[in-house]
């Protein structure tokens, strides 16, 4: 046995690793780049929010707390997923070490070896990969890009969606492109998943990012499910609440199911720490005007930089409907690892590449827009001298 190998069983091995990361860990180095490849905004998280976990340290909530989450935290997301989109209780939630936990969680309760996992595409890679470590077939079906953004064609989805199918991962509004489904598209896929027993992961980590309405609400599978449906919600305090440090989740369940995610996540992390969940209470009970202004901060950036990129040479791009990117294509792009860290080299701007999120992303990036308006003028400039010395 000592000839055995030491790596990672092939499973693992097999994973594509990420270019965002790829491209991000080489310019970490420097002490100059203008980086936008990150998915989280330039401001730290609100101070209320993090008195909250001071206030819980100070106190002493530095011991282990239930696997689900402690009850203030699960009755404050019930109320608030209750307000948004239809009743649920505390039994429903779950809250888990990230969003990311919760996805890998969830994967982990519903699929197993040999299982087909279709999922929507282009989409941050992790939703990709997750399935893959279970041993299960991850079904990409791509978005097509148009004129108008990035569409859905929803009859093929059906056809692809086929009874052997275990489930179906949908993200939306979509990192990176900011498609965001329709209502009446998420009707014909719940009723179609409904007949043939398919669940339904619905990735929400941006709803509340979402440009257009008034209420800055992304239209929801939780609103025309019930409580029968196999329908699991994941979602962040990442995003809407600026806390991507904090690393705090949720995901809204079938009660049935809420006991093998507790015990999942017993095996996996144990639990959140209190103080954490303590700031995720407060975040979510006052946080409503802090999450409404950094909507309308994220549209007037949007609207800043997709006027500035769409007068650039080789640049295709439409407004997003939600989340925080612009995902461009670019004539110069068209191997979009070479080129983003092309531009960490030659002047000093990070992007992410659009191969990051599937093939289909090729000749893509994607830019975060969760910045100040002075900080996306100096990409923007970084990006023009990049595009003019070719």
């Amino acid at each position: 046995m000592q000839n055995a190998s030491l790596a990672a069983r092939d499973a693992v091995r097999q994973l594509n690793i990420s270019r965002i990361r790829e491209v991000a860990n080489a310019g970490m180095k420097r002490g100059d780049v203008v980086a936008f490849w990150f998915g989280e905004p330039d401001q730290v998280t609100p101070e209320f929010i993090r008195q909250a976990a001071v206030e819980a340290l100070d106190a002493g909530e530095t011991f282990y707390t239930e696997n689900l989450g402690i009850p203030a935290l699960r009755e404050a997301i019930a109320r608030y997923v209750s307000g948004l989109h239809r009743p649920v209780s505390l039994e429903n939630i779950a809250v888990t070490n990230s969003g990311m936990s919760a996805l890998m969680i969830t994967t982990q309760a519903l699929v197993g070896p040999g299982d087909r996992v279709v999922i929507v595409t282009p989409v941050w890679p992790n939703l990709v990969e997750i399935p893959k470590i279970l041993g299960a077939q991850s079904v990409s079906f791509p978005l097509t890009f148009t004129a108008a953004g990035w569409k859905l064609d929803l009859d093929r989805l059906l056809e692809v969606l086929s009874p052997d199918t275990r489930a179906v991962y949908i993200n939306s509004p979509n990192n990176p492109t900011g498609w965001t489904i329709d209502t009446e598209s998420q009707k014909t896929i719940l009723e179609h998943c409904r007949r043939h027993g398919i669940w339904l992961l619905a990735d929400d980590a941006y709803e509340r990012l979402f440009f257009g309405n008034d209420e800055g609400l992304a239209p929801s599978f939780l609103r025309i499910a019930d409580s029968r449906d196999r329908l699991v919600s994941v979602n962040t305090f990442s995003k809407a609440w600026q806390m991507t440090g904090w690393r705090l989740g949720w995901m809204v369940v079938p009660e049935e199911l809420a006991s093998g995610v507790a015990t999942l996540i017993e095996y996996n992390t144990s639990c959140v720490p209190g103080f954490v969940q303590r700031a995720g209470a407060t975040a979510i009970e006052a946080g409503e005007d802090a999450v409404k202004d950094f909507n309308v901060r994220l549209k007037h950036a949007r609207d800043f930089l997709l006027q500035r990129l769409m007068v650039l040479p080789g640049v295709e791009a439409s407004p997003p409907d939600g989340a925080m990117y612009a995902f461009f294509r670019l004539a110069q792009a068209r191997d979009s690892l070479a080129f983003c860290k092309q531009l960490v080299d030659s002047v000093g701007l990070g992007l992410a590449p659009g191969i990051a999120f599937g093939p289909e992303g090729e000749g893509f990036v994607r830019w975060c827009f969760a910045a100040s308006e002075a900080r996306l003028a100096a990409g923007i400039e970084r990006l023009r001298e990049a595009l003019n010395s070719k």
